[in-house]
């Protein structure tokens, strides 16, 4: 993710802090707006992550995933969200240049972790579909917890070698009012390929995939129904009845996921032909952030697991004795 091959002096123009020309009541109602999808961003991520580690019967594989993918948006909102409103609404960057590189390396760092993470459980999806037997005897909780460290920190070693390697580490030095990561061209294409291209890909070729398994599967159901007694066909009913849940929820996450990505990453891509304004990238940029409030939507409330997990924590029964044991999946 980046702004690739900006001309310092050009970049420098024009980029002074306006005076604010709203009023102070939109002023007010755009920073409670703000806070607002600050809140709904880390509660709904959080009420995840405390659902996944409190409940043992949430202890899975692929919920060790969901779990990663909760912290890295929930940090988001919580370190990056606050940040990037309030640098949108006040059109201009009012922190110092030592806080605009810890901004930019936490954003970077989360921003790729979250879509890495998105990536992790589409590959994870279609082992379990495809391989079922196999993904049981190889894949365990502290399988997966492993392979969620090493993706975590590549990825930080990764953003951090990023800003190496473009300075950032060894020249503070900015325009009042901005806060970008400037690459040259050769680490714009590698940062466009790897942070998005490849993930995207994954993502869209493997949920392709689990939509195809899920289809056979309900075609294999749906032609015992022939050989079999009638008692069968509720099960064959509740299985089509799946099979659309969950074309629609796969459906839904890669159309959301690539509403939110596919702006910024083709702002960044022809950025070299078109004049840079701090506004649309701002405005392309907070979309990868919202990506974070959606998530808990997305892998999380179309389950009723969740809803369920959601209603014990609210009203504190998780404090009582015994709470974890709790079946949340029936």
């Amino acid at each position: 993710m980046n702004l690739s091959e900006v001309n310092q002096t050009d970049q420098c123009l024009g980029f002074a802090c306006p005076e604010r020309s709203v009023s102070t009541a939109v002023y007010v109602f755009l920073y409670i707006c703000a806070a607002a999808v600050v809140l709904l961003t880390v509660f709904g991520n959080l009420l995840i992550i405390i659902s996944v580690c409190h409940f043992k019967q949430l202890h899975t594989p692929t919920n060790m995933l969901i779990l990663s993918l909760a912290v890295s948006d929930f940090l988001v909102g919580a370190l990056v969200m606050p940040t990037a409103l309030a640098w949108m609404i006040e059109s201009c960057w009012i922190f110092d240049t030592c806080y605009c590189l810890i901004y930019i390396l936490t954003s970077y760092f989360l921003t790729t972790t979250s879509i890495f993470n998105v990536a992790l459980i589409s590959a994870d999806r279609y082992f379990a579909l495809s391989n079922p037997f196999l993904y049981t005897d190889t894949v365990s909780v502290s399988t997966m917890c492993i392979v969620v460290l090493c993706n975590w920190f590549m990825l930080l070693f990764y953003n951090i070698s990023l800003q190496y390697f473009n300075g950032h580490f060894k020249n503070l030095d900015m325009c009042p009012g901005v806060c970008f990561l400037l690459l040259d061209e050769i680490w714009s294409l590698v940062d466009f390929l790897l942070t998005f291209v490849f993930p995207c890909a994954v993502i869209i070729i493997l949920y392709g995939l689990v939509f195809v398994l899920v289809r056979k599967h309900a075609t294999a159901i749906r032609d015992l129904k022939v050989h079999t007694r009638d008692h069968t066909s509720a099960n064959t009913t509740d299985s089509m009845k799946s099979e659309r849940k969950a074309a629609k929820v796969l459906g839904i996450l890669v159309s959301v996921f690539l509403a939110c990505l596919l702006p910024y990453f083709m702002y960044t891509v022809l950025v070299n032909a078109v004049d840079i304004k701090v506004g649309s990238f701002q405005t392309v940029l907070m979309l990868v952030y919202l990506n974070s409030a959606f998530n808990p939507v997305i892998y999380a409330l179309f389950y009723p697991w969740f809803r369920r997990c959601v209603k014990i924590t609210l009203t504190l029964q998780i404090f009582n004795t015994d709470s974890a044991l709790i079946n949340v999946l029936s």
